[in-house]
């Protein structure tokens, strides 16, 4: 088995019988007065290849609550890009109707990347696009930006194409500190070898983020802790 020689595979991303692990995670940031969630996963209800053709039925909102954020408390939604696992909780199914999760929030979708599949893509990325996309637009919830858009003074994208023609990354800036989300991410394996993670290399405490596969979890990544979101005055 070719796994087999990347023992630093294992146990974390692979199992001895050849099953590779994966985890698609939201992740949360909090800034002042802003309350953003960076991408949205896979989505309940929805039958993907990418789930072996099997719709999901996960506890994913549950987890978000027990996260102190309600589906009301978000002011805004980033998809870096608009594949199956990014964009799926964009939309939730309600009396047979795709509606917006976030009610409250704007969803930030670059101008650039919703052009592209707008107009590309086999059957299964249209079909994406009309359960996880088309139904934002509908509800007058969508702003479509550039890949250089200021979200917030401590939050703005970064333009980083090549995994998709408008994928951006998110650059936070605080006290001092700077940190990226960059997904996916591409580094090297203590071999030498190029791999690909959703997450990029730890270097400050984790930031919270709430995965569909499981309790509300830890996921390292290198943003710094945001100040908590002021009540509305």
């Amino acid at each position: 088995m070719a796994l087999k020689a990347s023992r630093w595979l294992f146990p974390h991303f692979a199992k001895e019988d050849g099953t590779l692990l994966a985890s698609v995670q939201a992740l949360l940031v909090e800034a002042p007065g802003l309350r953003l969630v960076v991408d949205t996963c896979i989505g309940n209800d929805k039958p993907r290849n990418f789930t072996g053709g099997n719709p999901l039925a996960t506890p994913f909102l549950q987890h978000l609550a027990d996260a102190g954020w309600s589906r009301d408390s978000v002011d805004a939604v980033l998809c870096t890009h608009l594949h199956v696992d990014h964009v799926g909780w964009n939309t939730m199914l309600v009396d047979g109707k795709w509606v917006p999760t976030f009610p409250k929030a704007r969803y930030l979708v670059g101008k650039r990347e919703f052009e592209h599949w707008s107009n590309e893509g086999d059957e299964e990325q249209q079909a994406i696009m009309g359960d996880s996309v088309r139904p934002i637009f509908d509800a007058g919830l969508v702003d479509l930006v550039e890949m250089d858009h200021r979200i917030s003074p401590e939050v703005r994208l970064r333009p980083t194409p090549g995994h998709t023609p408008g994928h951006v990354s998110v650059m936070i800036e605080s006290e001092g500190q700077s940190a990226v989300i960059t997904i996916p991410a591409k580094w090297r394996t203590p071999s030498g070898r190029r791999a690909s993670t959703a997450t990029p290399k730890p270097r400050r405490p984790p930031a919270r983020s709430c995965s569909p596969n499981g309790p509300t979890s830890r996921s390292w990544s290198s943003a710094p802790t945001m100040p908590r979101r002021q009540p509305d005055t």
